[in-house]
Parts: structure tokens; C-alpha cells; sequence
């Protein structure tokens, strides 16, 4: 049996960030694989996305990007009680704000979701591949 590739990037800065915003460019996310972890100021998406950063861009992926040392959760325009509605994640961006960083997560149709956060730590992990 054959070993896939899966990608794990991990970013700590605003160009990891960009990084992994571009890898994630277009995925397709689920509003019920979209979990906050207060106690353990987690959040996390289960994203489907393409694999651009290969040869074979039309692989499709599953991944989680998850988002470490996050103190406050904000959505706008997503309607949390339809878990089935699927939003199409644009990009990533964040801005300083005091000592402690909001990163967006931009969706199509004008719909957010912004993250404080003390520091910047968010990693990409591949799951793995859908065959369509």
C-alpha cells in the first residue's frame, strides 16, 4: 500500500497564516463541523478543500485547521441553527488589536467569523482524500 502525502503546516505568524488562508481558499465548510472548545480555547473547521500545493489540484481534501489560544468566538450573517448549510471560506486575515490579535475568517456571501486571540497558532492537518 502506497503512503499519501498529507500536508500539516503550522503557522505562528501572518505569512503562515497567508499560507494556510491560500491552502484553504474555496474550501467548502460545514456549519456543523465548525466547533469552539471554550475550556480549552480551541476552535475548529472541518474543511473540504483542494489541494493546491500538489501537482494534482483536483484532489479534494479533508482537513482540520485548527486555531490555538482563542479567548472569543463572533459569527456574523451565519445562521448556526441550519447545521446542514454549507459556507464557502473565501480567506483569512487578522489585525492587531492591543496585545491580542481578531483573526477573520471570510466566507462568501458576506458572512464572518472573527477569533480573539492572544497569539497567532493555527495549524492545517489533511485528514484525507475524497474520491468524487
Amino acid at each position: 500500500m502506497d503512503k499519501k502525502y498529507f500536508s500539516k503546516i503550522i503557522a505562528n505568524d501572518n505569512e503562515g497564516l497567508q499560507v494556510i488562508s491560500a491552502y484553504c481558499s474555496g474550501a467548502e465548510i460545514k456549519i456543523a463541523d465548525i466547533k469552539y472548545l471554550q475550556k480549552s480555547k480551541v476552535f475548529l473547521l472541518s474543511l473540504k478543500r483542494s489541494k493546491i500545493e500538489t501537482a494534482n489540484q483536483d484532489k479534494k481534501v479533508i482537513s482540520i485547521c485548527k486555531f490555538e489560544f482563542v479567548d472569543h468566538v463572533k459569527s456574523k450573517n451565519i445562521n448556526q441553527n441550519n447545521p446542514e448549510q454549507k459556507l464557502k471560506l473565501i480567506g483569512m486575515d487578522y489585525l492587531k488589536k492591543d496585545e491580542n490579535y481578531e483573526i477573520s475568517l471570510i466566507f462568501s456571501n458576506k458572512e464572518y467569523i472573527t477569533l480573539l486571540t492572544e497569539i497567532i497558532e493555527v495549524s492545517l492537518d489533511d485528514q484525507n482524500e475524497i474520491n468524487e
